[in-house]
């Protein structure tokens, strides 16, 4: 009688004729959902005793990437911009604890639109007896800044400089971490795997064009302003060529294990890694502040357009997917230690097999020996200053204008350009030392700023 009921209602609503139209449509939403979710990672690693630097981390990513470094055993430093006493991190924090039952979870106040707060909380870090760290995860970078319309005139100009400055203070926060926790990573031991991740908005694309004329400013003669989407890539790729030029700059250091000798030490591929991770487009981080959602959570405009949104963007856990990726990939020293441990291995094989004297044994081995070097040949390792997105690298051609500020200063090549090798990434050793620049002329005005409001 129930399911007679129920098919009468559903062909009242939905003819029998039409069912096979409806389950086409049915299938093409869920195949499009299905990609628009983008590639999860095959990767899987153990975090236990791994201590996780995490900026962020009461964004949408910043939570989901909480709870899955938390599940994985990771002892995990959160950099909250709320005091410990907030209701945010004094909540969150002990559920997380309960429900994915590590305790190793711990928050420390640290306000990233502040110069004083940041090298506070450096500063404690450094002096304690503890200063393990086995990976930085710059998440806070990754949520976008700005709304798509606003009113006009004077209001609007306003609301582009304060979202202006926001921008750049993110981008200035990472690197003031990065060079002041720099020293606790180069002390590690050279075994350590180090991870530095810069989490990155999608919209680096955009700003290829315009980035050249971004190289040639200068902090008294500013570029014109930007549209949101073009100003929002500008933030990314500085980062993503900034992490590039710091891995150039730490696999330029020289070796901290080379043995006592009359001569000078040489660079080595370094232990610390880093790379840019961009998660992709996401609903809550990248649309919803678009469409002025705050921290109230909605707008009008974001509910309008939930459905479409739903399906055409990524949520946060498959946002995540990268980033994840990034943290479980092998490194390249674990590769070349695999290397090493099949050959040991082989060579034991094979001393047994010719005490047994069995030729089948020698035939076995051999074959052994080519499969087990063909499987590791193939095994995926992290590219070293390279840009991931949908866990896979991601190459850019990045325009180089034709004089840049610092050539135009010296006239010159610089020692710095002798020092580091041009490997013609994201524009190469001499756009990278651009960036670089840009970030210690952006940071004294942000100090100088910071001081003054004090």
């Amino acid at each position: 009688m129930v399911l007679q009921v129920l098919y009468t209602a559903v062909t009242a609503v939905l003819p029998v004729r039409y069912w096979p139209h409806a389950a086409v449509a049915a299938a093409v939403v869920v195949v499009i959902y299905a990609y628009a979710q983008g590639r999860s990672t095959t990767r899987e690693r153990d975090l236990h005793a791994r201590v996780i630097l995490l900026t962020g981390p009461f964004t949408p990513l910043g939570l989901v990437a909480l709870t899955a470094l938390a599940e994985r055993g990771a002892n995990v430093i959160a950099l909250s911009p709320y005091p410990l006493s907030h209701p945010v991190p004094s909540l969150i924090l002990p559920l997380l604890r309960s429900t994915t039952k590590n305790e190793n979870i711990y928050a420390e106040h640290c306000d990233l639109t502040s110069v004083t707060s940041i090298r506070k909380f450096c500063t404690a870090f450094l002096t304690q007896n503890d200063t393990r760290i086995d990976a930085l995860v710059f998440a806070h970078e990754y949520p976008s800044i700005g709304r798509t319309w606003f009113c006009g005139g004077k209001a609007r100009t306003d609301k582009e400089r304060r979202e202006s400055e926001q921008r750049e203070s993110a981008s200035l926060a990472s690197f003031l971490i990065t060079t002041l926790l720099l020293p606790a990573l180069l002390v590690a031991p050279v075994e350590r795997d180090i991870r530095v991740i810069s989490v990155v908005n999608p919209f680096y694309a955009a700003a290829l064009p315009t980035f050249p004329a971004f190289l040639q400013s200068t902090p008294t003669s500013l570029p014109p302003p930007q549209p949101l989407v073009i100003a929002e890539g500008h933030r990314s790729l500085r980062t993503i060529i900034f992490t590039c030029h710091l891995q150039r700059i730490l696999d330029s250091l020289p070796n901290r294990k080379a043995e006592k000798s009359d001569k000078p030490p040489v660079p080595h591929p370094s232990n610390i890694l880093a790379v840019s991770a961009c998660p992709g487009i996401s609903r809550r981080d990248t649309i919803a502040p678009f469409l002025g959602v705050g921290d109230r959570g909605w707008s009008l405009a974001y509910m309008a357009l939930f459905l479409p949104l739903f399906l055409f963007t990524k949520s946060s856990e498959s946002a995540l997917q990268t980033v994840l990726h990034c943290l479980f990939l092998p490194t390249p020293l674990k590769r070349a230690q695999l290397k090493v441990d099949a050959a040991a291995d082989e060579e034991l094989r094979k001393t047994q097999a010719e005490a047994a004297g069995s030729a089948d044994a020698s035939e076995s081995t051999a074959e052994t020996r080519a499969r087990r070097a063909t499987t590791i040949a193939n095994v995926e390792v992290l590219k070293p200053g390279a840009l991931y997105r949908e866990c896979a690298v991601v190459r850019l051609d990045v325009p180089r204008p034709a004089i840049l500020p610092s050539a135009a200063k010296e006239g010159k090549k610089s020692v710095a350009e002798d020092i580091l090798e041009d490997d013609g990434e994201f524009g190469g050793e001499a756009v990278g030392r651009a960036v670089w620049e840009w970030y210690e002329a952006r940071l004294k005005e942000w100090e100088a700023k910071d001081k003054e409001r004090e």
